[in-house]
């Protein structure tokens, strides 16, 4: 086998469930896998180690090294947005990965490229939307394991095909949150903590709430809880951001998006955030009023999407395999 492609989900990163550690494991995360955008990634035999993009090099180089393996050339296409709050860096890494272990026949699993590149375990739900997709609950590290362990899938769920995704990309806040993810993302964190009575809120919000409701398909009560739930993480990350979503913009295009939609959620650090509507109609009406508002608001991104509930594609020999 000489040349692999891999089709990778983007993802979003509803929220952590943990902060505060007094169980013995930290984080602990929610999120769905996302039909579009995808990230497409070419992995070919070749006499040197070269590629296009400077992240898929690291993650190449790290692995080839690691495995012992000759050296590939790596294109990279249909990127996932950086810096959104859409998992561009962690789909990168597993997607360079699996396509290295497919074309050398290294029978690796996703785990151990997670491991060996450091990718999707701080929160595994990029890791778990290249390997089996759908709405995913994972259950965090032990205390001091940190990138020395896979957090566990706890809940896996097929997202309702009726669900559409509504989803915003604002452009004024993105420059300055990269600067300051480069700046200052690890030392946060290392700091960021919760008191357990909000750990103890929040599991129950995910438990009694979110996954009966996503069971029993009822948008309504699951979109209610996701909102309570995003929105008082929010309240952790208040001294690293503006109130608890990332910016003005961000917190006042959620308002906007809770007049049409059950749900109105940031993504991870942001600024993409978005809700989750069940009829045509109310897609159209909703990413209407956004590109409205985001055209007033220094221009972004909206669209719609289905989620997707199987995980990575591989493209080996014009046959196609699905994670």
């Amino acid at each position: 086998m000489n040349r692999v492609s891999v089709i990778a989900p983007a993802h979003l990163h509803a929220g952590n469930i943990d902060l505060s550690g007094d169980l013995g494991r930290l984080y602990g995360t929610i999120g769905f896998t996302l039909e579009e955008p995808k990230l497409q990634v070419y992995v070919e035999k070749s006499d040197r180690l070269v590629s296009d993009n400077p992240d898929a090099l690291r993650f190449a180089s790290r692995l080839t090294r690691k495995f012992g393996v000759k050296k590939v050339r790596v294109r990279v296409q249909n990127e996932i947005p950086a810096y959104v709050g859409l998992g561009y860096h962690t789909t990168l890494a597993l997607s360079v990965g699996e396509a290295i272990s497919r074309v050398y026949r290294l029978g690796l699993s996703m785990e151990e490229i997670a491991m060996t590149l450091k990718r999707g375990l701080l929160t595994a739900i990029g890791l778990y939307a290249c390997k089996v997709g759908g709405f995913i609950v994972e259950g965090g590290f032990r205390k001091g394991k940190v990138d020395r362990m896979v957090p566990p899938l706890i809940f896996r769920f097929d997202i309702p095909k009726e669900w559409n995704f509504v989803i915003a990309i604002p452009e004024g806040p993105r420059r300055k949150l990269l600067k300051l993810r480069k700046e200052r993302e690890n030392r946060i964190l290392r700091e960021v903590g919760m008191p357990p009575r909000m750990s103890a809120r929040l599991s129950r919000l995910v438990l009694m709430r979110m996954l009966p409701a996503i069971v029993e398909k009822d948008l309504q009560e699951f979109g209610a809880a996701l909102t309570a739930f995003n929105e008082e993480l929010g309240s952790v990350w208040k001294g690293y951001q503006r109130g608890n979503y990332c910016c003005s913009v961000v917190k006042e295009g959620i308002e906007i998006m809770k007049e049409i939609s059950p749900c109105a959620c940031q993504s991870s650090w942001g600024p993409t955030f978005y809700g989750i509507v069940d009829k045509k109609r109310e897609v159209k009406r909703l990413t209407k009023k956004l590109r409205e508002f985001l055209r007033e608001n220094g221009g972004g991104e909206v669209f719609s999407t289905k989620g997707r509930n199987r995980g990575l594609e591989v493209i080996s020999n014009g046959k196609s395999s699905w994670n």
